[in-house]
């Protein structure tokens, strides 16, 4: 296994859809207080603040744990989920001392990320009409990964089920958590690629993954089919879209090519949650 990442849960054969994932939201899933105090996540913030002004903060959930459950009982399986934002994510899991803080949540609580922001993100094995998965090159602006190669993904945003205020935990029930952590991997890949919502098949959640150059910050990983093949794909992304500042180009591998993609030159090129992607899309065989 690359020790940039690690895989927290694999789903069944073929992936689970929305219907199948349920999320328990709670305070009790929200990050520990840090030793010391949040002094340091807010100076942290104001010094990434200064040198890159184009930031800004945001709540996003941040995944306590997962189970997926041993029967045939619905849902399959259970995320549990507080709240976190952007600007904790900064100020712990890229944190000069998040080693440190994970050594220290290991001591306080028996759990290694208490002290961590983990943000959940989400991720997208895209695959066009003429089997092709699709990669993006990142921008250097971005503030995650600059210049290495991903795939389509983001966050799920509590805003989104919020009509004004700030998320809270009690505003937000599960049923509309799941549909927006599986809407946002469409929204992601609409707002990247630039592709009409109708062209892509609903998402099957592949599995877990956690970028460990990021203190263990964990990805949902989905499986998207588009109905469009890789040039119309590509001429949609050329024509620009919502969120074409964070890429600055396209690539096309060949899914038969994926399964040894570990052992090409461009697996050095891919940002952790990009090989976590590919590494669960390769134990779903039934996908390929």
């Amino acid at each position: 296994m690359d020790p940039e990442v690690s895989l927290l849960l694999l789903c069944p054969p073929g992936g689970l859809p929305q219907e199948q994932v349920g999320v328990e939201l709670s305070p009790a899933h929200d990050r520990r207080p840090l030793p010391g105090g949040d002094n340091t996540i807010t100076a942290i913030w104001e010094t990434r603040l200064q040198a890159q002004p184009w930031i800004f903060d945001a709540p996003k959930f941040r995944l306590h744990s997962a189970t997926l459950a041993s029967s045939s009982t619905q849902p399959q399986l259970v995320l549990r989920l507080g709240l976190t934002s952007y600007r904790d994510f900064l100020g712990t899991n890229w944190s000069s001392s998040a080693s440190w803080l994970r050594q220290q949540g290991a001591a306080d609580w028996g759990d290694k990320q208490a002290y961590l922001a983990d943000p959940l993100g989400v991720g997208a094995a895209l695959i066009t009409a003429d089997d092709f998965l699709v990669f993006l090159r990142r921008s250097q602006q971005v503030a995650e990964a600059p210049g290495l190669v991903d795939v389509p993904g983001g966050h799920p945003e509590p805003q989104a089920l919020c009509s004004s205020g700030s998320p809270q935990h009690k505003d937000l029930p599960g049923e509309l958590v799941v549909r927006e952590l599986f809407s946002s991997v469409l929204q992601e890949i609409c707002d990247e690629v630039n592709l009409p919502r109708l062209t892509l098949s609903q998402p099957l959640l592949l599995g877990i993954a956690c970028n460990e150059t990021s203190a263990g910050r964990a990805s949902a990983e989905f499986y998207v089919q588009c109905s469009l093949t890789s040039e119309e794909v590509r001429s949609h992304y050329l024509s620009g879209g919502p969120e074409a500042h964070e890429s600055t180009g396209i690539i096309f591998v060949e899914t038969e090519r994926v399964q040894r993609l570990q052992e090409t030159e461009m697996w050095a090129q891919l940002c952790p949650s990009a090989k976590g992607a590919i590494l669960l899309y390769n134990r779903h065989p039934p996908l390929q």
